[in-house]
């Protein structure tokens, strides 16, 4: 069975911002395939996808290297997230539809209760699904994907700190936008997610050079492509 090159994509996408494959890296489809337990062929399509998004460069001599970007890009990410987060938040409160507000409430509800108990294990992950959910809320494909694109780059190239205000306010704030989607208020939910994406831009600090941490994911995050518990 013919493994989609979207899934390649995503397992590579994954172990480079995870620090697997660092920074000018080669990227050989002889090595990915085998890796990932597939043909050249999807893994081949997958790196095409990931230069157009900018994780991957193409050099003369080298092939399909990982991209290594400047400060003044990383920088640029987090000015263009500050723009787009809050359009897409506006977008949602037009757009949004009561499955969404289900979701979007759910992740509320639980993120406040674990944020309450300091439970902050899951927090992180809560809170890309949050806004994952808010981008798709926007009803606008390109939108969603430009922002799904800055926060898979974000990661890559940032660590996120314990925001200043602490969870249990971090998490109420996403419950207040939530109640502006849900009012169909697109300037509050506009404004609020623009103080809210301020907020978390602070929190964020460039990666300057792989840790140490990242050697020892690369012997640890072996996995094939087509099992059950790859991301799509």
């Amino acid at each position: 069975m013919r493994i989609p090159a979207h899934s390649v994509c995503t397992a590579i996408r994954d172990d480079i911002v995870a620090g697997v494959y660092e920074r000018g890296s080669r990227l050989t489809e002889e090595l990915l395939a085998r890796r990932y337990g597939v043909s050249r062929v999807p893994v081949r399509e997958a790196l095409r996808t990931l230069e157009a998004e900018g994780f991957v460069v193409t050099r003369r001599h080298a092939g399909a290297c990982v991209a290594e970007p400047t400060e003044q890009e990383a920088a640029d990410l987090l000015e263009m997230r500050l723009l787009l987060e809050p359009l897409g938040a506006a977008r949602a409160a037009q757009r949004r539809t009561e499955a969404h507000l289900k979701v979007l409430r759910g992740l509320v509800r639980l993120g406040q209760e674990r944020a309450r108990r300091g439970n902050s294990d899951d927090l992180r992950s809560l809170g890309g699904w949050f806004h994952e959910t808010l981008a798709q809320a926007a009803g606008s494909p390109a939108l969603t994907s430009a922002l799904t694109q800055l926060r898979h780059r974000i990661a890559w190239m940032y660590t996120v700190e314990a925001p200043p205000a602490g969870p249990v306010e971090s998490w109420a704030e996403h419950g207040a936008i939530v109640d502006a989607v849900a009012r169909g208020d697109s300037e509050r939910a506009r404004s609020l997610t623009a103080l809210h994406t301020e907020r978390s831009t602070a929190s964020h600090r460039l990666r300057l050079a792989p840790g140490a941490e990242r050697a020892e994911r690369v012997r640890n995050s072996q996995r094939p492509v087509n099992m059950p518990s790859l991301r799509h």
